[in-house]
């Protein structure tokens, strides 16, 4: 019996298999998380060249559910007033599209009349610039050449083009290019089953939710998501036909052939933000040098829209705005490098909404903890069901 005695204390202490099994648990979870964490870098740095490769199909669907979005609170509005939803969705995708029909007929019927007399106006340009640049003979050369190469390339794409000038942006696409028509109409055809099916669609995700405050939660970042877009593209669009009808004033005052269309080209170019003025001020230098003989009045509709611009940067949009849509301006300059590098200037149009809708599903869910998802705790642990069958475990093999 002594023995027996000796023998069972000099035994190893027993290992408790649910604290083994739990360390286990949690080296799984740090495998796992480790490989989730590369899976998802593979992921994102593949995800450029994706959208890049399959840019027909990627960028009309991004832009329509970006215009979708924006359009969500007109349709609401003519839902409450008890429109079915398709013909309330018909009805905001009609009023879009005259919106945009008669802006871009304003900027390109008379832009064609513009690129036509390009060729002719060359030796004007010439001597605008010559006080300039007589001190820079080989800044002169190459101008020269330039233009020399612009004209003999253009000439005969412009008469081609003023021949058959389009009378309307659906005009202007089946012209130019079949392919940009078929993305056109599989972008409409994306806005309005959108809108259509936007009311089902939010009710859905929200009631699939597992728990009231996962319900709630979902609600709120839709909500936010739709009224911050909806709320900055109106407030960008409305500021912009301001500045843009501000300048087309300014420039018929001033003589400037065509001031509506110039006033267009500025807001159009005024949605890119810092690199989109500088397009605009290059265009009216141009526009202003195939218009006027003086070199000072030819460079006044550039220095016109700049100075409008600087008020309107500086003081109108941070007021209207104010600090809820206030982005970074870091992140918008990276966000138009991405966008601008993947879909060219359709992308750099698309960057802001695009920042602006993962900013605010960020703000709404909260971001996530890499960090402690790798190092501390992992985010695979295991569940109540599981730790209670290892505890009645444990207790039976006590008992």
């Amino acid at each position: 019996m002594a023995d027996d005695t000796g023998s069972r204390d000099t035994r190893p202490p027993r290992v408790n298999p649910l604290h083994q099994i739990e360390i286990d648990d949690f080296r799984r979870d740090r495998l796992l998380a480790a490989l989730a964490l590369i899976f998802g870098a593979s992921f994102c740095l593949g995800l450029p060249f994706a959208l890049q490769a399959g840019a027909e199909f990627f960028l009309p669907l991004t832009a329509a559910i970006v215009i979708a979005i924006a359009l969500v609170p007109l349709l609401e509005w003519l839902e409450r007033r008890g429109l079915p939803s398709a013909l309330a969705a018909f009805l905001a995708l009609a009023t879009f599209l005259a919106i945009i029909n008669a802006a871009l007929a304003i900027i390109v019927v008379p832009a064609t009349g513009w690129f036509a007399r390009l060729p002719d106006s060359i030796p004007r340009i010439q001597s605008n610039l010559a006080p300039l640049i007589d001190f820079y003979s080989t800044l002169q050369r190459f101008v020269d050449r330039t233009l020399m190469s612009v004209a003999s390339g253009t000439e005969a794409t412009a008469q081609a083009v003023a021949a058959t000038a389009p009378t309307s942006v659906v005009d202007y696409f089946i012209s130019s290019a079949p392919a940009a028509a078929i993305q056109l109409f599989f972008a409409v055809l994306v806005i309005f089953f959108f809108l259509s099916g936007w009311t089902r669609l939010r009710k859905g995700t929200i009631r699939r939710r597992g728990s009231f405050d996962g319900a709630m939660q979902t609600a709120r970042v839709i909500q936010n998501v739709v009224d911050a877009t909806a709320d900055y593209l109106a407030t960008i669009t409305m500021i912009n036909a301001i500045l843009g009808l501000t300048v087309s004033l300014l420039l018929w005052a001033l003589g400037m052939p065509s001031p509506f269309m110039w006033g267009g080209i500025v807001s159009i170019c005024n949605f890119v933000p810092y690199l989109g003025p500088i397009v605009a001020a290059v265009l009216l230098g141009l526009g202003g040098l195939m218009t006027f003989d003086a070199v000072g009045l030819a460079l006044l509709p550039a220095t016109i829209f700049i100075g409008v611009h600087l008020v309107e940067a500086n003081l109108v949009t941070p007021l209207v705005l104010g600090k809820r849509l206030t982005i970074n301006p870091l992140l918008i300059l990276v966000s138009l490098s991405f966008w601008g590098w993947v879909w060219g200037t359709p992308g750099a149009l698309l960057a802001v909404p695009l920042l602006l809708i993962l900013q605010t599903v960020l703000a709404s869910t909260g971001t996530p903890d890499l960090a402690g998802f790798l190092f501390e705790h992992g985010t695979l642990t295991t569940t109540d069901d599981v730790r209670d069958r290892l505890n009645r475990t444990q207790d039976e093999s006590d008992g």
